[in-house]
């Protein structure tokens, strides 16, 4: 398991490098960023300065590397349109983008696992093709639209949720609808595929021979070997949402950090787009890394494949 997490380890900081060189690479990706910042009736005397101010007269591969160990320690430089630091602004909007996250995530496992499960147990049934329903409908429907939607039926027609805030839990009870449906498709199919290939091997057949009660085969022995890759798309689907959360935070006015994204682009705030960038990037590749040290823990047959 020590080699395992040590091979893991070792790729997650690989990517981590390449993620930040990517990162890095958007403060030049629309052009000079002195350009940007002076505007297009500024002088070439005001381009310069504002080159020596912030040190893009320097060369690339210096700014990267100063820009990399400073990141890793949490400074993100300053935000150029709320003049403080970005790793302040981070540490207020990250609970509000977290809480949506977590909730919704949880509220596609409580959702998808039990219906994966229940379509499994009755295939072909009224219940697998309401599964499967639930699940096409999840992946073809907007989640822009939907939001839309919960916003006219549960705010305008039926005033039960406020639409815009984060003082509340009540606030994040539309947008975790919203962004965990999202999730739900990918989830509840996975789940049913898995526990219909388990149920049909041998070991289940020998387990229900012996005369095991059926709550005993499906959670104690099917379930744990069909949950095994669902580990794996939970933790991406929840790196997704993340990413995601800038729609629906910028829809549902929650000021998360993918609101504070979305309005610093507009701002062309490149300091706080950059480490909101990075900061969502190593979040996915924390979360992967731990499923797949998960996984392994689940299913010793990875440590050694």
């Amino acid at each position: 398991m020590l080699v395992y997490t040590l091979k893991r380890l070792l790729l997650a900081l690989l990517v981590a490098m390449t993620v930040s060189a990517i990162t890095f690479s958007l403060t030049y990706l629309a052009g000079d960023p002195a350009i940007a910042m002076a505007g297009e009736t500024a002088s070439d005397a005001d381009i310069e300065y504002i080159e020596k101010l912030y040190g893009f007269d320097r060369p690339i591969v210096v700014q990267y590397f100063e820009w990399a160990l400073n990141a890793f320690q949490g400074d993100f430089g300053q935000s150029f349109y709320f003049r403080i630091p970005v790793a302040d602004l981070l540490l207020e909007r990250l609970p509000v983008s977290m809480t949506l996250g977590v909730s919704a995530i949880s509220f596609a496992i409580l959702l998808s696992i039990p219906l994966g499960v229940l379509a499994a147990m009755r295939p072909n049934s009224l219940l697998d093709r309401l599964a499967l329903g639930i699940s096409v409908v999840g992946q073809a429907m907007p989640s822009f639209w939907f939001a839309l939607v919960l916003i006219v039926m549960f705010a305008v027609w039926y005033p039960v949720f406020p639409t815009t805030g984060s003082e509340t839990w009540l606030h994040f009870v539309l947008p975790t609808i919203v962004l965990g449906y999202y999730a739900t498709p990918a989830i509840m199919r996975l789940t049913r595929t898995g526990m219909l290939e388990v149920l049909g091997s041998d070991y289940i057949r020998t387990a229900r021979a012996k005369g095991l009660p059926q709550h005993v085969i499906l959670f104690k022995h099917a379930l744990r070997n069909a949950v095994i890759p669902v580990v794996s798309l939970a933790a991406v689907q929840f790196g997704f949402m993340l990413g995601g959360s800038i729609v629906i935070e910028s829809i549902f006015a929650l000021h998360g950090a993918g609101y504070l994204a979305w309005e610093s682009i507009g701002r062309n705030d490149l300091p706080v787009v950059q480490a909101v960038v990075l900061v969502f990037s190593l979040f996915y590749i924390v979360l992967t890394f731990l499923s797949d040290l998960l996984n392994a823990w689940l299913d010793p047959r990875i440590r050694v494949g």
